[in-house]
């Protein structure tokens, strides 16, 4: 692609995003998400390749419809109301279009039907795109309106979302389609606890896109997508593939890393929000995550090839993603024993 149309694209994107994050009238808000959309288009299908063109169609298609919803639930709220204010949605139709909308977006159960498709069509850069930044401005909406809508909705959301994330991901042999499944059980998390704590939804949301991020590039730098491929890239990168490892773990919520914070404090709070069985239920389902990033995890770092090749081992390279991945992949493992002062940051 040409450096200057990336450069423009990019430059969209934090637009759309800085727009929707920071403004507090609906259609501001709606702006900033179709410029989003549009400028992560031409991303997705670079490459030309079919299954890249269809997966840029599905989401155009998807988040052409879910924008839709989201304003036509903005008017709904304004003609009963006469409120234009992000925080001032009240009517009841409208938090539930609202809902809908956001879930689309987001791509929480049952409106997850185009993530994997879409993430497996695009390439890992975009991937990470898709996973991380183009969550933030639905993530913040939900912020934002988390005290107007319906909590038993939003828990059931949660609980289905956890639970199709883990078991769909299970018989997964693509590393990217792995991945989108995982994004959508973390969802679940998030969405449990927004309506009781939503400071509590986006410390998830960042330590998340931390450790997404760094799987992301780790896994673009030995340009693996298949789990047949990760089995061969310990004798190229050993160093790359103890760190992915470890943040592969993370990404499950193991308890000396990172990604155990987030699920820990949610577990705390519904809890004391008289909802221990919605806690019991998300953390059991949260064991069939567990299972498929241990596959991942075993087959970057347990499983050799039967003949190992002789590759050059690529430990001192000038690449500045290598000092990024450095600095995700120590931040994805390390940050628990400083979690005293993570979350009242938050």
């Amino acid at each position: 692609m040409n450096p200057q149309a990336k450069l423009i694209f990019t430059i969209s994107l934090l637009l759309g995003t800085a727009i929707t994050t920071s403004s507090n009238h609906w259609i501001m808000a709606w702006a900033g998400l179709e410029i989003n959309t549009l400028a992560i288009l031409p991303l997705i299908s670079k490459s030309h390749h079919p299954r890249a063109i269809e997966a840029a169609t599905k989401y155009f298609l998807v988040q052409a419809t879910a924008s839709t919803l989201l304003l036509f639930s903005s008017m709904t709220n304004a003609w009963y109301t006469g409120q234009w204010d992000i925080t001032q949605l009240t009517h009841p139709v409208s938090c539930l279009i609202l809902t809908s909308a956001i879930a689309m977006k987001l791509g929480l159960v049952p409106f997850h039907f185009w993530f994997p498709e879409v993430l497996q069509g695009a390439p890992l850069t975009t991937g990470l795109l898709l996973a991380t930044v183009m969550k933030f401005p639905p993530i913040t909406l939900f912020f934002l309106t988390s005290h107007s809508l319906n909590p038993t909705l939003l828990t059931c959301m949660a609980i289905l979302s956890a639970a199709l994330g883990g078991w769909m991901g299970l018989n997964q042999t693509q590393i990217r389609k792995i991945l989108a499944f995982s994004s959508i059980a973390h969802l679940g998390w998030m969405t449990i606890i927004i309506s009781f704590d939503p400071k509590l939804t986006l410390l998830n949301f960042y330590i998340y896109s931390l450790m997404t991020a760094a799987t992301f590039l780790a896994l673009n730098s030995i340009k693996a997508l298949k789990l047949t491929t990760l089995m061969t890239t310990w004798t190229k990168t050993p160093s790359l593939n103890a760190m992915l490892f470890l943040t592969l773990l993370s990404l499950a919520g193991l308890p000396p890393l990172t990604g155990f914070l987030p699920k820990w404090l949610i577990i705390q709070e519904l809890t004391k929000q008289s909802m221990a069985p919605a806690a019991t239920v998300i953390s059991l389902l949260s064991l069939l995550g567990l299972f498929f990033y241990l596959r991942l995890a075993y087959c970057t770092t347990i499983t050799l090839p039967p003949h190992t090749t002789n590759h050059m081992k690529q430990w001192h390279t000038n690449k500045p993603t290598h000092i990024t991945i450095a600095i995700l992949t120590t931040l994805s493992t390390m940050l628990l024993p400083i979690s005293p002062l993570i979350y009242p940051l938050s």
